[in-house]
C-alpha cells in the first residue's frame, strides 16, 4: 500500500513527537520518504502555535520542514473564513499566536460585538475570555472552532484541548460549534487543493481514532493508526472507526 502512495499527511504531537521528545524512529521514516521520492506534510489540530513556530520547533528538534510542508487546523479556518465569511468579524479565544496568523490574513478581529466566536485551544485561557465568548454566542454570534480535540498528550499524560474548552462553553450556552481541522472535508479539501494530490495518492498517520483516523476512514483515504499517542488497543477494539493499519510507532511502516 505504502509503495504507491505520494504523499504522507503526518499528524505532529504523538505520532513524530511527544511534548519535547523527538521519536527515535522520526527521523529515519522521514528519510525514508524522501529518498524514495515522495513527500510528506505535517497536518496537526493543535492551532495554539503557527506554522512558523512549528517549523522553528521542528528545526529545533532536528526536523527538516518548511512553512509549505505544515498545515494547521487554524490554516483550514481562515481559508474557510476568507472563503465564505469574509469582511466577518471574529472573537478569538485562543492563544497569540492564532490571533497573529488571523491578524497576518486580514480577518477582521472584534472582542465588542462580534459576528463569530472562535475557539480554539487556549493555553493562555481566563474566565474573562470564557465569559465574553458565551456572551456573544447567547447574543447570535456564530460559534465557530478550530477542531475538536478534547485533550492534548504531553509528556505525562494529557491536558485538555479545544473540544473541552468548547463543550464548557456549549454547557453554558446550549450551542454547538461548527468544527474545522481533522476529520472534518474542509481539511481534506485544502490538503488536495494545497498538495495538488489526488486522494488515493495520500495516506494519513496519526494517533487519534476521531480525528486523522476518522479523515481518512471517512473519505476514502488510507490511515495508519499509530499507537504512540492517545490512543490504545482497546480504545480501537471499542470504536467504530478502523484504521487500515496499526503499529505501535511510526518506524514501524519502515
Amino acid at each position: 500500500m505504502l509503495e504507491d502512495k505520494k504523499l504522507f499527511i503526518l499528524d505532529m504531537d504523538g505520532t513524530v513527537y511527544l511534548g519535547e521528545h523527538l521519536f527515535p524512529e522520526t527521523l529515519p521514516f522521514l528519510d525514508r520518504v524522501t529518498s524514495s521520492g515522495k513527500r510528506y506534510l505535517f497536518f496537526t489540530n493543535n492551532a495554539s502555535r503557527s506554522p512558523e513556530t512549528y517549523v522553528t520547533r521542528l528545526s529545533n528538534m532536528g526536523i527538516p520542514a518548511t512553512r509549505a510542508e505544515i498545515l494547521t487546523s487554524g490554516d483550514v479556518t481562515i481559508h474557510f473564513l476568507k472563503t465564505h465569511r469574509p469582511g466577518k468579524s471574529v472573537y478569538i479565544v485562543g492563544t497569540e499566536d492564532l490571533i497573529q496568523s488571523f491578524q497576518a490574513e486580514g480577518i477582521p478581529l472584534n472582542d465588542v460585538d462580534p459576528d463569530i466566536v472562535l475557539v480554539s485551544f487556549d493555553t493562555t485561557l481566563t474566565y474573562e475570555k470564557l465569559e465574553k465568548a458565551c456572551r456573544f454566542i447567547r447574543e447570535g454570534a456564530e460559534f465557530l472552532s478550530t477542531h475538536p480535540d478534547y485533550n492534548c498528550p504531553v509528556e505525562g499524560g494529557f491536558i485538555p484541548d479545544s473540544g473541552s474548552i468548547c463543550a464548557l462553553v456549549t454547557a453554558s450556552t446550549g450551542k454547538e460549534p461548527r468544527y474545522f481541522g481533522k476529520p472534518y472535508p474542509e481539511t481534506l479539501e485544502m490538503l488536495m487543493e494545497t498538495t495538488g494530490c489526488a486522494k488515493k495518492d495520500m495516506v494519513v498517520v496519526g494517533d487519534r481514532l476521531y480525528t486523522e483516523i476518522a479523515m481518512g476512514v471517512n473519505n476514502g483515504v488510507d490511515a495508519v493508526l499509530v499507537l504512540s499517542g492517545e490512543t490504545s488497543m482497546a480504545d480501537v477494539e471499542a470504536s467504530d472507526i478502523k484504521p487500515d493499519y496499526i503499529v505501535d510507532t511510526i518506524g514501524d511502516l519502515l
